[in-house]
This record gives structure tokens, C-alpha cells and sequence, in this order.
């Protein structure tokens, strides 16, 4: 391995660690807590070595935001596979979803709450954000219905996911109707 392959792989190995400290952090303690002071204090670097890294807190929750679309975008595929029939794959591809923003809140903050610098639904949006769109579109799309655009359905089926994901955490509906809620979604808008 060359000199320059090392560098570059310490290089990546230093960028994860910034990138989980600051999720483990939000987690923990909210995105507030989550400050490049701290963060260099907890990976035992400087401040100057994680600025050569990121520019900011904008950036480190954009890679936040990254990381967590593509697991995000691996877990629904995962749900859809495993299940049987159009009714049941948008019915797991909805639990999932739901379940991913409830185990991560602060991900999901980085995803769509916070500014993390990351473009949607533009020619310049990140790969793993058109992907974890992608992964609600292969299955939504199939139920999207005759004369309806698989995206747009996809778009407001997303929307009505989102509502239910941030008013569930803020307190705002009663947690034993949630399985209700999927239920109604699915039957309500899916052309099943």
C-alpha cells in the first residue's frame, strides 16, 4: 500500500468516526449538544482536523442525513422483499418506514428536519437521497393506480408517512392507534 493509500484511508476512517460521534451524540442529547468543541474532544482530534473534514455542523449533519438514507433505503427494500402481495409490501414498506424514524430520531432530523446543506428533488441531489426515494417508488409505484404519475403518488404517499412519523414523536396522536393509522393509509390511498 502506498503512502498516499494509507493517508486516504486514514483520511476515511477519521471522516466515519466524526460522522458516528455526532450521531451517537444526537441520539443521545439532541442535535444541540452535538458541537464541533465536543465532537473533537470525544474522537481525541482537534478542532482544525475536523474542520479539515467539514466546514460545520451543516456538514457533518448532511453526512448524517447520508448515511442514514441509505440504511433507510436498505431497510424498506428489505421490508418489501419479505413480504407477499402488493397489499402487504406497501404495508411493510410503511412500518418500516415509520419504525426507522422512530428508532432514529436524530437521523431523521439530519434527513429531513434540519439544513444539512443536501439538495431534493434536484438534478444535484445526493445519491443516497434519489436512492431512498427509489426505494419507496419500486414499491409504491405499483399501486400507484391507472393515470396516476408512480412518483407523484409516491411523493404525497411519502408526505402522509412523514405526517405520521413527526406527529407520532411530537406527542401529537395517541401511540395504540398507530397500527390503525398504517392500516387506513395503505387502504385509503393504495390501488390495491
Amino acid at each position: 500500500m502506498s503512502v498516499q493509500e494509507r493517508k486516504e484511508r486514514e483520511r476515511a476512517g477519521r471522516e466515519r468516526l466524526i460522522v458516528a460521534t455526532a450521531r451517537e451524540l444526537a441520539e443521545q442529547q439532541g442535535w444541540d449538544a452535538v458541537t464541533t468543541r465536543r465532537l473533537a474532544e470525544r474522537i481525541e482530534y482537534s478542532q482544525p482536523v475536523l474542520y479539515s473534514h467539514f466546514r460545520g455542523k451543516r456538514e457533518i449533519i448532511g453526512a448524517v442525513a447520508l448515511l442514514g438514507a441509505a440504511e433507510m433505503a436498505a431497510e424498506l427494500r428489505a421490508a418489501a422483499r419479505a413480504a407477499d402481495g402488493p397489499r402487504a409490501r406497501v404495508t411493510a414498506l410503511a412500518r418500516s418506514y415509520l419504525d426507522f424514524a422512530e428508532r432514529n430520531p436524530a437521523v431523521y432530523d439530519a434527513m429531513f428536519q434540519l439544513d444539512g446543506g443536501l439538495a431534493f428533488a434536484q438534478e444535484d441531489t445526493p445519491e443516497p437521497l434519489k436512492d431512498a426515494f427509489a426505494a419507496l417508488l419500486e414499491t409504491l409505484g405499483e399501486v400507484a393506480g391507472e393515470g396516476v404519475h408512480p412518483g407523484l403518488f409516491t411523493e404525497v404517499f411519502w408526505a402522509a408517512l412523514h405526517g405520521l412519523a413527526t406527529l407520532t414523536r411530537a406527542g401529537r396522536q395517541p401511540p395504540a392507534d398507530a397500527e390503525r393509522r398504517v392500516e387506513l393509509l395503505v387502504d385509503r390511498l393504495a390501488v390495491l
